[in-house]
């Protein structure tokens, strides 16, 4: 199926992203890595050329997803370079962690503007050209945390729940378009945001975030690109993070609980 495909990754200059792309180049794709970081775009399209030897499948376009006219210009800019896009994905995204009452409004604004709208400007801008070309398929990566909220992640859930909602309105809405929708809802993975997070995250949100291993990035992006060719529209790598996720859905006074009780040792043990 990726044979020859152009495929989009927005974030794709480090972690989740630019592991996908190393798989859609072995498969044959042509990948374009969309970023805002010049010297990690530069590094990571060098690391991609050493498995391919073909620099006509990366090509890297330095761009904020959160600024729809130039997200918009640069979708321009790769159709009259390369000519099509078969697949976009969203995969560009930050993550604050931190106790409600004291994260600052700014930081609520700026996840927003990365992972809720940097995921709908480039949807908009791609839909014209798949409409055009009779059809595509867009790949959003949301999180675990769309899915049901966190310890410490007011702002961080917020964003990727916005992500889900998106995603779910859009499948029904652009299906008869023949534009295919697919959700991705990953747990925590390696992955250099993780690794920053674990430098000042509270123990509350390692407490609770933590129910399920952190998954190797190499298993993520497995699973991940195994369930886009698959065409599966919801993908929740790890059998850990589905059973929580069936859980949350069907027994979501436990799921409460659970983690109300992990909460509830922490403040013990800061307590003792």
């Amino acid at each position: 199926m990726s044979e020859n495909m152009v495929v989009i990754i927005t974030g794709g200059s480090s972690g989740l992203g630019k592991a996908l792309a190393q798989r859609f180049i072995k498969k044959g794709a042509t990948v374009v890595l969309i970023a805002r970081n010049k010297q990690k775009l530069a590094a990571a399209k060098d690391e991609l050329l050493e498995s391919c030897k073909d620099s006509s499948k990366v090509a890297v376009f330095n761009c904020d997803v959160a600024d729809f006219s130039a997200i918009e210009k640069t979708f321009k800019d790769i159709i009259d370079s390369i000519g099509k896009i078969d697949i976009l994905i969203n995969s560009a995204g930050i993550l604050r962690e931190g106790y409600f009452e004291k994260l600052p409004i700014e930081v609520f604004r700026e996840i927003m503007d990365i992972n809720y709208f940097g995921t709908l400007n480039c949807s908009q801008a791609v839909i014209p050209f798949f409409k055009k070309q009779g059809g595509g398929r867009i790949v959003n990566i949301a999180s675990l945390g769309g899915r049901f909220g966190c310890f410490g992640y007011a702002a961080y859930c917020s964003s990727k729940f916005a992500v889900v909602g998106l995603s779910d309105t859009l499948r029904c809405e652009l299906k008869p378009l023949n534009i295919k929708i697919q959700l991705v809802c990953p747990p925590e993975f390696d992955s250099p945001m993780v690794d920053d997070l674990n430098t000042y995250r509270t123990e509350e949100n390692r407490a609770v975030a933590q129910t399920t291993t952190v998954l190797s990035i190499e298993q993520t992006a497995d699973e991940v690109f195994t369930g886009i060719m698959r065409n599966r529209y919801l993908i929740i790598p790890g059998r850990i993070s589905r059973l929580l996720d069936l859980g949350n859905r069907w027994l979501p006074a436990i799921s409460r609980a659970v983690v109300d009780y992990k909460i509830k040792r922490v403040y013990r043990g800061a307590s003792d």
